[in-house]
């Protein structure tokens, strides 16, 4: 099997007054073994998709293969062989952890030792811990070890690390890693672009209902023709600091504002800053702030969409 999902002009309208159209014609091809992300602001149709995927919404259109199956054919299957972590997993409080993964293996037909869970996703010393007693980063990573209990072919990962403190985001990350090196297939929904360009080798940006691009994060961030953001900020002299002038500094691709700041995207920021500085003090603006960094992923975003994916 080459392919472990494959979407074809997808489509979900939600009845109503008017119908909602949360996915118009989304295309979508993930080859097996791929650690992938699917990114997308609350209502581009990224968590509509994924139910779909998981077989807990019909389409209303299109095409939808699962590792080379079909819901509403292959459904006994299909369960067998995926692993789903929701973003907040409700666990019965009042059995241990060892208990909880016994009782999520006895829903398949070959489920791993429990031992061999609790150290992959190092709960060994809780094993006989209430469920309850465990804190919010425990509780995640037993929510994931539920999703492996199987070793799953498939494994969906919805916002897996949200709310979490480093020590515990960088755990979860280590045993999505090990997922992926075992050659298995993690489709993972994040709200953090620095956790999309660490783990995946590939990312979907998506809004209102469509695939809107699709690449590798180092693809992704090149195609914003330029590898560096330049952020500033200048105080008022009363007239507005204008557009044209920043995009006509030598190496600047792009220019935005946003909260204050200007950005500007740029090939070579040691020619563009001189420049930069050189403009400020012909227009006797007062520079407040000066900082270089990285393009990333949120500039991707930004770019495409015009907003933050964490702005809603």
């Amino acid at each position: 099997m080459d392919t472990a999902i494959r979407c074809r002009d997808l489509r979900k309208t939600y009845p109503g007054k008017p119908p909602v159209e949360a996915l118009r014609g989304l295309d979508l091809e993930i080859p097996a073994g791929e650690c992938f992300g699917l990114l997308g602001p609350n209502g581009a149709g990224k968590t509509t998709t994924v139910e779909i995927l998981e077989g807990l919404l019909e389409p209303s259109g299109g095409e939808v293969e699962v590792l080379g199956m079909r819901w509403g054919q292959d459904d006994r299957e299909l369960r067998q062989r995926l692993g789903v972590s929701l973003q907040e997993t409700k666990l019965t409080g009042k059995i241990t952890v060892a208990e909880t993964l016994r009782l999520f293996g006895s829903f398949y037909r070959h489920p791993r030792p429990v031992n061999e869970l609790m150290e992959e996703v190092s709960l060994q010393e809780k094993r006989s811990a209430y469920v309850v007693n465990l804190s919010g980063g425990q509780r995640q990573r037993l929510a994931v070890a539920c999703a492996l209990v199987a070793s799953p072919d498939l494994l969906f990962l919805d916002e897996p690390t949200t709310g979490l403190d480093p020590q515990s985001r960088r755990q979860l990350w280590d045993i999505i890693r090990s997922h992926r090196l075992k050659g298995r297939t993690t489709l993972l929904t994040t709200h953090y672009m620095d956790e999309a360009e660490r783990l995946c080798d590939r990312v979907a940006i998506v809004d209102q209902g469509k695939v809107i691009a699709l690449g590798s994060p180092a693809e992704l961030i090149a195609s914003l023709g330029a590898e560096h953001v330049i952020e500033f900020a200048v105080g008022d002299n009363g007239n507005p600091l204008e557009t044209d002038p920043l995009l006509a500094l030598p190496s600047v691709r792009a220019v935005r504002k946003e909260a204050g700041n200007w950005q500007l995207t740029a090939g070579e920021p040691h020619v563009a800053l001189p420049a930069l500085l050189d403009l400020l003090e012909r227009e006797h603006r007062e520079l407040q702030l000066l900082t270089t960094r990285h393009a990333s992923l949120e500039d991707v975003f930004v770019v495409l969409t015009g907003r933050h994916l964490r702005d809603e």
